[in-house]
């Protein structure tokens, strides 16, 4: 078999170590290419390395490890890491996705890697097992349940000039990276603001906010029109806006339903 690549993502250290550990001595062949400590991590490091396998810790802060998933979509074979075992356990042992749950128990995980060579094998999917899609969404509204409502970004703080502007996040067209700073773009005007676009998107509301690009957040309420473009890549139109905002591959999806 040709080299076979992994890539980990938790936001425990500890824990990201012994994960490499007990695949090093179960699965010698398998090379971890990278780790990540959040979900838009281990979405910037798979756009990077294109791993083969992704073990995806389900709860890490700011984007989590479904929203990381429907990122990387079907492009590699994904495996969530949860403490609850309870934790729809009906929607993995359908066969779509695999999880493990920490502490790491040696057997559930070399029945993991069983499984994944297996699955490394064959392009297809079996019938009836149900889509990665079914399943990412059945957990994320699990989750839904289990955290209750999170509390968003209301107001943008921005200096305009000599002043400082209350921007209300419905007002905002998008934002864009801009070096160290962030550029937001709203119904009154432009402006440099020192939060990164990482710290936005874990703050703004998904319902109406989402991050398209590595350097751009839009508001979805705002888009008026979708183009394709080569290699699974989008522009976006907004309302009243002649620019066009380039959507990459790990975020066409966001688009997929609309």
């Amino acid at each position: 078999m040709s080299r076979i690549t992994a890539l980990i993502a938790d936001d425990e250290p500890l824990l990201r170590e012994r994960l490499r550990s007990h695949l090093a001595r179960l699965w010698p062949e398998l090379e971890v290419v990278a780790e990540a400590r959040n979900g838009r991590e281990a979405v910037e490091m798979f756009d990077i390395h294109l791993p083969d396998v992704v073990f995806l810790d389900v709860h890490m802060p700011g984007m989590n490890g479904i929203d990381a998933a429907r990122s990387i979509d079907r492009r590699a074979q994904v495996v969530f890491v949860t403490a609850f075992e309870q934790y729809a356990v009906k929607a993995f042992e359908q066969g779509a996705l695999d999880y493990l749950v920490k502490p790491f128990e040696e057997q559930r995980l070399a029945d993991t890697v069983n499984r994944l060579r297996e699955r490394l094998k064959v392009a297809s999917v079996p019938a009836g097992v149900p889509s990665i899609e079914q399943v990412i969404e059945h957990l994320s509204g699990e989750l839904r349940q289990r955290t209750g409502p999170r509390q968003f970004l209301q107001w943008i703080k921005a200096s305009v000039g000599s002043s400082v502007k209350l921007i209300p996040v419905e007002q905002v067209a998008y934002l864009r990276a801009d070096e160290k700073y962030t550029l937001v773009v709203w119904e009154g005007g432009e402006a440099l603001i020192r939060k990164t676009i990482r710290e936005l998107a874990d703050e703004l509301d998904p319902d109406r906010f989402a991050q398209v690009h590595r350097s751009v957040i839009v508001n979805l309420h705002e888009v008026v029109q979708v183009n394709r473009g080569p290699n699974e890549t989008a522009e976006i139109q907004l309302k009243d806006r002649k620019e066009l905002l380039p959507v990459s591959r790990s975020f066409v999806h966001v688009f997929r339903q609309m």
